[in-house]
């Protein structure tokens, strides 16, 4: 039996202990067994998906591990594998240890009591001279790269397994009628993005799970329009990842974002270190109560690529203040994550600049149309481009919709209306926008009355 100190430990997190208990059925569980000394669990807990969540836990340390892809820790399998094995509901035969966990094992680091010293302090000197460095073991080296390798390639099959899944589902949303899809949007899109989840697209179902939220919040007449956009997008990154699956931008659309070490250490990585100026940061809410910190950066010199965007992530819980002040400029290094064009990246440091240190914004350089049609070619799938509109002003038409014109009348762009103050009909001699949904997010414009910013 487990110490009940281990299931008051657990009932920290009222919530995650009630969807254990709920789970705590044999019905749910199947591939139940322990080790020899009992002390290590595993079993399959039925989930949304075709294929059950593994969950192991270790009872000398209550290490443990589920394949489900909850935030929280422990999750709500591995406390009904606890319950399961505290209350006697099912047996837990000893058997052979499966693979998947032993491959756990060889990865985690178990706690460990430091033993007593009682003899005197040791010669620290002494011990560094006379230590000698442990020799590599060439065969567990081989033997981890084997099992990285295994890893890797049944995460890439389990993608495209849920690939298959994702192309089905947009064939039947087409089959039945968009009019029928848009009549019950959440509840399919969050279907389908638990499947993808399941197969380990975690990346591609948050896409998904957010669709109906970009689609809802356009107007009655565009919504259908942006979801065949939408759809069609999806097929794209598809497509994209069954061509090139290791190519790391495609990757990182469907499963997960690569880690900041393999970042820095890819040797696609674009570093650039410049004078830049925070055009905004925000705040953007997520499911599970995950805050999406955004911070969009100028590149005030002439070299590389023009924007920057720091991407991080917190829980709602822990929401941290402002790192960033809009308009402050400052020196420092970028590394990029690799792309055909690079945007998100990597603030390796800063330093300050007086605000006086430039005055001026770069040129517009390119207008905006080839701007946009350049970065949709090379990645049809982007939901938000960077641009630097030239000299123009804001308007507002007979239906209260703001425009962007542009000062020779040659271009006009519809901009999300919620512009305010100054920025309505002041000549803007630059600005910085965010194209998305065929309209225009302002983030920053320059103006005789000097610099303005939105939001």
């Amino acid at each position: 039996m487990i110490d009940p100190e281990i299931i008051e430990r657990l009932a920290a997190d009222q919530a995650s202990l009630r969807a254990g208990v709920g789970l705590a059925k044999p019905a749910k569980w199947s591939a139940l067994g322990s080790g020899a000394d009992v002390a290590l669990i595993w079993g399959e807990c039925a989930g949304s998906g075709a294929r059950p969540y593994r969950v192991t836990a270790d009872l000398r340390d209550m290490g443990n591990k589920c394949t489900c892809p909850s935030r929280k820790f422990p999750c709500k399998h591995v406390i009904g594998l606890l319950c399961l094995k505290a209350e006697d509901r099912a047996p837990f035969p000893p058997a052979d240890v499966p693979d998947w966990v032993s491959d756990w094992l060889s990865r985690r680091r178990p706690k460990a009591t430091p033993p007593v010293r009682t003899g005197p302090a040791p010669d620290m000197q002494a011990a560094r001279a006379t230590q000698e460095p442990e020799a590599a073991d060439p065969k567990a080296e081989a033997r981890r790269i084997a099992t990285a390798a295994k890893r890797e390639a049944e995460t890439t099959q389990g993608v495209r397994d849920a690939l298959d899944v994702l192309d089905q589902w947009i064939g039947d949303q087409l089959r039945l009628g968009l009019a029928t899809f848009m009549g019950d949007l959440m509840a399919r899109c969050r279907q389908v993005a638990a499947r993808l989840v399941d197969g380990k697209a975690v990346a591609l179902a948050r896409r998904v799970d957010e669709m109906p939220a970009r689609i809802l919040a356009l107007p009655a007449g565009e919504r259908m329009r942006a979801a065949v956009i939408e759809l069609g997008r999806l097929v794209q990154i598809t497509c994209a990842f069954r061509a090139a699956p290791d190519q790391p931008e495609i990757r990182r659309l469907v499963c997960t974002a690569e880690t900041r070490e393999s970042v820095l250490a890819h040797p696609d990585t674009v570093r650039l270190h410049t004078e830049w100026e925070v055009l905004a940061e925000q705040q953007q809410a997520q499911r599970d109560r995950l805050v999406a910190h955004v911070v969009w950066l100028l590149n005030l010199g002439t070299d590389g690529p023009r924007f920057a965007l720091l991407l991080d992530f917190s829980h709602g819980a822990t929401r941290r203040g402002a790192q960033f002040r809009p308009g402050e400029r400052f020196r420092g290094t970028v590394a990029f994550y690799p792309a055909r064009i690079p945007l998100r990246g990597i603030l390796l440091g800063r330093e300050p600049m007086p605000d006086a240190a430039r005055a001026e914004w770069p040129p517009c350089g390119q207008p905006p149309l080839e701007v946009i049609n350049q970065t949709l070619l090379a990645e049809p799938w982007r939901l938000e481009v960077p641009l630097m509109l030239p000299e123009g002003r804001l308007m507002r038409d007979g239906a209260r919709q703001h425009w962007w014109r542009a000062a020779d009348g040659t271009l006009a762009l519809p901009v999300i209306s919620d512009v305010k103050g100054a920025w309505c009909g002041t000549d803007l001699t630059l600005a910085v926008a965010i194209w998305s949904d065929h309209r225009l997010e302002l983030l920053a414009a320059q103006s005789a009355w000097g610099r303005l910013g939105h939001g």
